[in-house]
């Protein structure tokens, strides 16, 4: 049972703002798309996913919020992550993503008094097609892109895994890499979480007392801080991906630690709660 309106759970986010002190941290909606809970999450079984019927849409898929986060601080802003950009794709039978499509998150930025070319950077979690939909266009107007060098060194697994290699071009001259635990703008510092992909980062923003962990795609779900164990079928390295997520969940229970999963449906900010019997639970914070 949760706490809250099930119907978040199965509808994608629209635009969510916290403030941390000085700096406001607002998700950006680019799109949406669907995840097949076995396919997606191959650990999981038939027999935990009838536990949990409030998470599924009506063709039985998750729902997945696509897009980005935007950070403002003194005049300057930030973006994690650039969303799938201006495509829709269907569903194809039998594969773990049902249909995803984007679209929205240049617009939703310019709504927000946040054009695109104001952007001092766009920091990337990982290399996948959900992440950096529009980072060609972004790079085409002079906007630099932060990530891990891992995740740069390698980015030839990238195309592996859908990116466009005419993204990567794009990107050639517009990417400065980072070291682990280094500031990329103020009060974020970013973090290596490996296994989702070899350079996959985790970003840690604080002021007035709090921090929020954007951990990218170390979890899709809210139902991966009860089963860590839930590798994703495109994980890297399942073993490491497990590794990170423990690491991370301890952290967001932690006192004042909030975390942003990216595609947490209609829940996309919140923290880790312990609880008497079974594992932490995902409760959502929306101020």
């Amino acid at each position: 049972m949760t706490s809250y309106d099930d119907a978040r759970l199965r509808r994608p986010t629209g635009v969510r703002s916290l403030l941390l002190g000085g700096t406001k941290v607002t998700y950006v909606p680019d799109g949406q798309a669907q995840l097949s809970p076995r396919g997606s999450l191959p650990a999981s079984t038939d027999e935990q996913w009838a536990a949990y019927p409030e998470y599924l849409d009506d063709d039985g898929y998750l729902v997945a919020s696509v897009g980005g986060l935007l950070v403002e601080h003194g005049g300057r802003a930030l973006l994690i992550d650039a969303g799938f950009g201006p495509e829709s794709l269907p569903a194809k039978p039998g594969s773990p993503v049902g249909r995803i499509a984007g679209g929205r998150l240049l617009e939703q930025l310019t709504a927000l008094g946040q054009p695109p070319a104001g952007l001092e950077a766009v920091a990337i979690t990982h290399l996948h097609p959900d992440h950096v939909g529009w980072s060609a266009h972004l790079a085409q107007a002079g906007v630099t892109h932060l990530m891990a060098e891992p995740e740069w060194t390698e980015r030839h697994l990238a195309v592996e895994h859908g990116v466009a290699k005419e993204t990567i071009d794009a990107l050639e001259g517009h990417v400065r890499t980072f070291a682990d635990g280094e500031e990329i703008f103020p009060g974020v510092h970013a973090h290596f979480s490996p296994g989702h992909t070899v350079g996959h980062a985790s970003y840690v923003i604080s002021g007035g007392g709090r921090r929020l962990i954007a951990f990218g795609d170390a979890m899709h779900t809210p139902l991966q801080i009860t089963h860590p164990e839930w590798a994703a079928v495109v994980d890297h390295d399942p073993r490491r991906s497990t590794a990170s997520r423990r690491h991370l969940i301890e952290q967001l229970t932690e006192p004042g630690t909030l975390g942003l999963g990216i595609h947490f449906a209609d829940v996309p900010f919140g923290r880790a709660r312990r609880t008497g019997n079974g594992g932490p639970v995902w409760e959502p914070v929306d101020e």
